[in-house]
């Protein structure tokens, strides 16, 4: 299947640079380029792309807002931001607009493709690096939209809540089953039933529930 994929970048080099890269890969299609949120938004409504890479900062509309319309909207397609996270502290924004995954600039291009392919097939996805700063900021921000309080938790088995811990840790559904000794399917079982139980639109939303729970905490170096 080929991933259909939309890049919204003010900055032509990077929209170039990344078409070029993804010719290479036969999975992968840049269908249009966009260098405001507006323009991404308006994209999105005339090609169907599965992905949009996103950037933050673009002039006029920014990143986040388009996030919110795109998401918001009619379409399935996903957004993976793409960003500088040292040098914009807005990132824990595009959490709340719905963004499926987060990936910094400065990563390896196989990583970038990589998570590309993560958010297309469902999943979501948080760089390393990225995770424990990013959702630190999103929950401890008095302006952060409060959850549906408590949290359902009650009728969330063992099992489950050590698959949510380890989620929220970052772990991909692989590593999961690798550490807790059971298969993929299993461990994408038991995140399809923490999504419906927790209310959560998808992985990102579960990672930030594990941060609210109490199931990963920062080290003491990192708050």
């Amino acid at each position: 299947m080929t991933i259909r994929i939309l890049l919204a970048d003010d900055q032509p080099l990077v929209r170039s640079g990344l078409r070029v890269i993804m010719a290479d890969h036969p999975d992968l299609e840049v269908v249009g380029e966009a260098a405001t949120g507006s323009e991404a938004v308006r994209l999105v409504s005339e090609l169907c792309p599965d992905i949009v890479v996103m950037d933050i900062r673009m002039p006029g509309m920014d990143g986040i807002e388009a996030t919110r319309l795109i998401t918001d909207g009619p379409a399935t397609t996903r957004v993976l931001v793409l960003t500088t996270f040292d040098e914009d502290d807005h990132v824990y924004g595009a959490l709340r607009a719905g963004a499926s995954g987060f990936v910094v600039k400065d990563m390896a291009l196989d990583d970038i493709l990589a998570a590309i392919r993560v958010v297309a097939a469902g999943d979501a996805l948080i760089a390393p690096g990225v995770t424990r700063r990013l959702i630190a900021d999103f929950v401890g921000r008095p302006e952060t939209p409060p959850e549906r309080s408590p949290r359902p938790v009650d009728n969330i088995t063992e099992r489950e809540q050590e698959v949510l811990t380890l989620v929220g840790h970052g772990r991909t559904n692989t590593e999961i089953a690798q550490e807790l000794f059971i298969t993929v399917a299993t461990t994408k079982s038991h995140v399809s039933r923490l999504l419906s139980k927790l209310d959560a639109r998808d992985r990102v939303q579960l990672v930030i529930a594990a941060y609210e729970l109490g199931l990963v905490t920062l080290p003491c170096a990192d708050r």
